[in-house]
This record gives C-alpha cells, structure tokens and sequence, in this order.
C-alpha cells in the first residue's frame, strides 16, 4: 500500500498536464515528469535554474510574472506560443497560481500542450491516408506487373529468333526496361516483411548511421550527438530502425546540398516522452529520436502529402523514402512527425518503450 505521499506523487506524475514551480527568483524549484518532458530535460538540469536559461529572449515576460509574486495574482493566457532555446516551439494553454509555501512565495505553471489533440486527429488523418495511398499501390502493382511480366518473356523468346544483332538491343531494351518498372512498383509497395525484433540499444542504430554517412556522403555535413543515455533498450529491430532514419538523414543531406546551406548541420537527439498516445494506444513511456537540420524547410505545397510515395521537392528525388521510413516505424506501433520553417526541419520519431516483463507476461 502507498503511502498518501507517494501516492500523490504518483498521481502528479502520471499527469499529461505539466506543472513547473519558480521561486521569487523566477528559479525553478520543481517539475512534474510532465514539466520534464516540456523542458526535454530532468531535474538535475532544471532545479534551480533561472526559466530565462531555457527559453529564447523575450519570450519571458519576466516582469509580468514578478508583479503576479508582488500582488499575488493569478493569470491564465490560452494558445500561447513558448519558444525554447533550441529553436523549439510548443503551443500551450497557461495557469499561472500563487503559493505561498514554508520556503516563500512560490509560482505554480501549469501547461497543457494544444497540439497534443492536433497531433493525435493529424496521426488519424496521416495513417488513414497512408493506407489507402498503400491500397491503392498495391491495386496498381498488380495490374503493372502481370503485362509486364508478359511483355518481358514476349521481348525474350523475340530475341531468341532474331538473327540482326541490332534488333537484339531493341528486345534488350525492352527487357531491362521492363526490369526497371518492376523494381520501381517493388520499391514502391515498400518493406513488407514483419520486424524481427530484439531488445537493442536505440543509439546502436544511431551510431551506425552516423558512421555511414561520414564514408557514403560527398557533401561535408556536420553530425551532432545529443544523446539521453538513461533510455533503456527497446523492443526493435535495428535494421529497419537504421533504415527509416538513414531516409530522413539523406533527405536532409540532399536538401542542405541544393540549398548552399552555409555551415549545414544535422543533430541527432534522444529523450524520453511520458504518458503519450500512439496509434490509439496509451504508453507510459516512449523514446523520442529528432532528426534536426538547419536547410530551407519544407515547402508548404507539399506539407501536407509529404509522406506519400512519389512526392518530392528534391531533383531527381523518388519521393521513396520517407513514405518508407513510414510504414518501417509504423511497423514498430510508432509514428513520425514533422515541424519545418526556414532554417530548421525537425523530423521526430516515437517509438514504444515497452517493459521486458510486461512482454514475457503476453
């Protein structure tokens, strides 16, 4: 049985809405793992820290908040836009409560992000579309490759009876051509087989993708590590995890190259998210992977379809590979969002952090 101590903690914790507590310093003196999870960061790097350390200047209203200390007023601002250091921005309802407690006057946030819900019906709208953008593939897959099939062995058994050389590079060009369509409706449908997974170290696939592109990219991009090295091991498969992110980080590296983006630069960075919903489950945890450029951003134009297969803003782009990085994360039961404007792109991965002794139990 919990004490009503811990149980109270408990219940704080399991809370989606984030509450942060500041002194009359404006000094942060507590965070829920809600609050955590908004600042991206744990205790130990917020506790005592002034909130001007955190976010971009101006976007405090220090003096407002002082006075609500001085009169003890209580305020709220709705849809209010909080911009973080790091060129983060969250939307959020604010409360902001006076308290007078034993160690002084104190100020108790509470932010609950708007987006939350946007996410959630956006994650609905961008799955269903998703399957029947697949559907819809798998139709036309089908009704490429059976003629093509035909006009293959047709352009063989030609070449077999054709005497003239340069006829048979006619039937040659059929046949590799018809090679290439088959490949392309392939590539296409996407990855079909099931994740074989195991309980691996997220960064391990990280890491391996960065040590790809240093060998395999021409173009000279910085790679920062902002690793969270408390995430425990995930229930994943590796291959398809390296495979979905070496995408994204391909994408970003051909944007930064035809954009001249002068000192490109990707960060990689890992948190852990609390209580968030995916894919109509509820987790309690879940590892969150950002993808972070500093290239020209997505065009509006293509914002919306970004996801579907064909649909590309770069020259000679398949427009493949994100729709692949897709349906390889939704194989996991996660998902991928997208926040761009000019000079930062962020792509985010979510993907379910499951307890190993919850699984055995299944």
């Amino acid at each position: 049985m919990q004490s009503p101590d811990s149980a109270t903690t408990t219940l704080i914790n399991n809370l989606n809405t984030a509450l942060v507590m500041v002194d009359e310093h404006l000094n942060i003196v507590y965070a829920n793992h809600a609050g955590e999870a908004l600042f991206e960061t744990g205790t130990k790097q917020l506790y005592g820290h002034s909130l001007y350390e955190f976010f971009m200047p101006g976007s405090i209203k220090g003096s407002r908040l002082k006075a609500a200390l001085r009169k003890g007023e209580d305020f709220t601002e709705n849809e209010i836009r909080l911009c973080f250091r790091e060129n983060r921005f969250v939307q959020a309802d604010l409360t902001v409560t006076n308290l007078q407690t034993e160690d002084g006057p104190r100020l108790l946030f509470e932010l609950r992000k708007i987006d939350q819900q946007k996410r959630i019906s956006r994650e609905n709208q961008q799955n269903a579309q998703h399957y029947a953008a697949r559907e819809l593939i798998r139709g036309l897959a089908h009704e490429i490759k059976n003629p093509l099939g035909g006009i293959r062995g047709a352009a063989q058994l030609l070449e077999k009876v054709l005497e003239n050389k340069e006829h048979q590079e006619f039937t040659q060009m059929i046949i590799e051509q018809s090679d290439r369509l088959r490949n392309l409706v392939d590539r296409l449908l996407g990855p079909n087989s099931l994740p074989r997974l195991q309980w691996s170290n997220l960064h391990q696939a990280l890491e391996k993708v960065r040590t790809l592109m240093r060998v395999d990219s021409e173009t000279p991009v910085t790679m920062v590590r902002d690793y969270d090295p408390s995430i425990p091991d995930v229930h994943i498969d590796q291959d398809m995890i390296q495979q979905a992110v070496l995408n994204i980080v391909r994408n970003s590296i051909q944007a930064l190259s035809e954009a001249h983006t002068p000192s490109p630069e990707i960060r990689l960075v890992t948190r852990v998210e609390r209580q968030m919903t995916i894919q109509g489950k509820r987790h309690p945890l879940v590892a969150k992977l950002k993808i972070v450029d500093n290239g020209p951003g997505i065009p509006p134009t293509i914002r919306d379809t970004l996801f579907y297969p064909m649909v590309s803003s770069k020259q000679n782009g398949s427009g493949l590979g994100l729709s692949i990085a897709q349906t390889l994360i939704n194989h996991h039961g996660g998902r991928i969002d997208v926040d761009s404007h000019p000079g930062h792109t962020e792509f985010v991965l979510y993907l379910p952090i499951d307890r190993k002794e919850s699984l055995n139990e299944q």
